[in-house]
C-alpha cells in the first residue's frame, strides 16, 4: 500500500505541475502565444484552456475534492493531452512536439490507476 501511495503521489504531482506551469505559461509566455496561432486556435481557446489546466490541477490535488469532480478532471486532461498531440500532428510539428503530450496522457493514465488502488478502501477516489 506505500508503494501504491507513493506512485499514486508521483505521478499525480508530475501532472499537477505540468498543467500548473502550462495554465500559467498560457497567460505569460507570448512564444505559447505564438504556438496557438500557429497551431490555428482563436487567443480565447489559449485563455480558455489556461483556465481549465489551472482548475484541473487543483481538483487534483486537493484531497476534499469529490470524486466525481476528480473523474471528470481526469477525463478533461486526458482529452487535452490527447488533443494537443492530435493538433501537432496535424501541424506537422517535430516529434517531440507530438510525444510530450502523450507521455503527459500516460502519466495521468498511472495517476487514475492508482488514485484508484490508493483509495479503493476509502470506497472514493483520491
Amino acid at each position: 500500500m506505500k508503494r501504491d501511495k507513493i506512485v499514486y503521489w508521483a505521478a499525480t504531482s508530475l501532472v499537477v505541475l505540468s498543467l500548473g506551469f502550462a495554465g500559467f505559461a498560457y497567460f505569460t509566455d507570448p512564444a505559447v502565444a505564438a504556438g496557438f496561432k500557429h497551431l490555428g486556435f482563436p487567443a480565447y481557446f489559449r485563455a480558455e484552456l489556461g483556465i481549465a489546466k489551472i482548475i484541473a490541477a487543483l481538483v487534483l490535488i486537493i484531497p476534499a475534492v469529490p470524486a466525481q469532480i476528480k473523474e471528470w478532471a481526469y477525463a478533461g486532461v486526458g482529452i487535452t493531452f490527447i488533443s494537443a498531440a492530435i493538433a501537432h500532428i496535424s501541424s506537422g510539428d517535430p516529434l517531440g512536439m507530438v510525444i510530450s503530450p502523450l507521455v503527459f496522457f500516460g502519466i495521468l493514465v498511472v495517476s487514475y490507476r492508482y488514485a484508484h488502488k490508493v483509495h479503493a478502501l476509502h470506497g472514493q477516489l483520491a
